[in-house]
């Protein structure tokens, strides 16, 4: 099959690349200059660098016609900072780009469509008592995202979304997301101070798995919680502080007031700043302190997605964010354009 992929040179659009590659697929790719210096691109990707959304429709019909699939690996997540009100960017970058992809893709013959998306979506929908969508803004664009996909699966389009959970596996060139629990933790000398709850995680390999899955095995239009590996926070930090250098680091779980006394001074220093965060620091407490854990079963029967080694994976990934902090390089961050 021909895949065209927004974001190809990112995290898990250059994975995706690499393991649609290895079927035996062919790549079509769209992604934002610069490429990562160092970075495992696959050579034999077509790869236009620019901004997709500068482009005309007749250039991107160009590019989609004769693609079987494509694959949305763009737009931003809840760690970019923005002005209030911040549901307006993310709409700009994770929902407006399928409004107009979608019907071209529709236009061109494109059979199989594949979003990447967030596991709060997942809880906010088994957890309505916690009222996600309404209280944190990321949550609720990631939500419209996802209906908006969903409205234009049909008999003739397969509509996949990945709600996808925390990534291990570093991508050299690129900073990676885990640099906030360098920030967070190297101020913590000797104790790192953290609240109870954990949360289900994947590597970057298995991330590919899961779009080569939805494009081979898909059948009908579905949301997929995505999970393989649950650890609790301090299963978790102990791996990091391992990995950072710091292995008898001792980890206490703090009371929840007291993490939301934290929360309390976080939204404070956001509204200083003129900085509307995706996630409400105090509403999230609930959440975050909860197992966000998700049941492996899911995509590895209907995907065929395979184990991997997660220690591993978030060890390079803490590993490269030491490398980074101590050298000073600069590294390609997550931007929003």
């Amino acid at each position: 099959m021909k895949i065209f992929i927004v974001g190809g040179t990112g995290l898990l659009g250059a994975a995706a690349a690499k393991e649609l590659i290895s079927r035996g697929h062919s790549i079509v790719s769209v992604a934002l200059p610069p490429v990562p210096k160092g970075a495992d691109i696959p050579k034999e990707m077509e790869l236009h660098l620019g901004n997709i959304f500068e482009m005309s429709d007749s250039e991107i019909v160009s590019l989609l016609e004769g693609c079987d699939a494509f694959v949305f690996a763009a737009g931003v997540d809840e760690r970019v900072e923005f002005s209030p009100p911040v549901y307006d960017s993310y709409y700009k970058f994770n929902i407006a780009p399928l409004e107009r992809l979608l019907p071209l893709a529709k236009k061109c013959g494109v059979k199989n469509v594949v979003v990447l998306g967030s596991y709060f979506s997942h809880f906010c929908k088994i957890e309505p008592k916690l009222n996600l969508y309404d209280t944190h803004p990321y949550i609720k664009s990631r939500i419209d995202q996802e209906n908006l996909a969903m409205s234009f699966a049909d008999k003739d389009m397969v509509v996949s979304i990945l709600e996808l959970p925390y990534i291990f596996g570093p991508q050299t060139g690129r900073k990676p997301v885990w640099m906030l629990y360098i920030d967070l933790l190297m101020p913590m000398k000797k104790t790192v101070y953290f609240p109870k709850g954990g949360t289900t995680m994947v590597t970057v390999n298995q991330v590919g798995q899961c779009i080569a899955g939805c494009i081979e095995r898909a059948k009908e239009s579905k949301c997929y919680p995505v999970g393989y590996y649950n650890k609790t926070w301090k299963e978790l930090l102990a791996i990091v502080n391992e990995n950072m250098g710091f292995p008898n680091k001792k980890i206490v779980t703090i009371p929840t007031f007291l993490y939301k006394l934290f929360s309390y001074k976080l939204a404070k220093d956001y509204k200083k700043k003129n900085i509307e965060a995706g996630l409400n620091p105090v509403k999230f407490v609930k959440l975050m302190t909860k197992n966000t854990f998700i049941d492996s079963d899911i995509i590895k029967n209907e995907l065929g997605v395979k184990e991997d080694d997660i220690d591993k994976a978030i060890g390079e990934s803490i590993r490269y964010c030491m490398e980074i902090y101590k050298k000073n390089e600069k590294v390609v961050e997550m931007k929003a354009e």
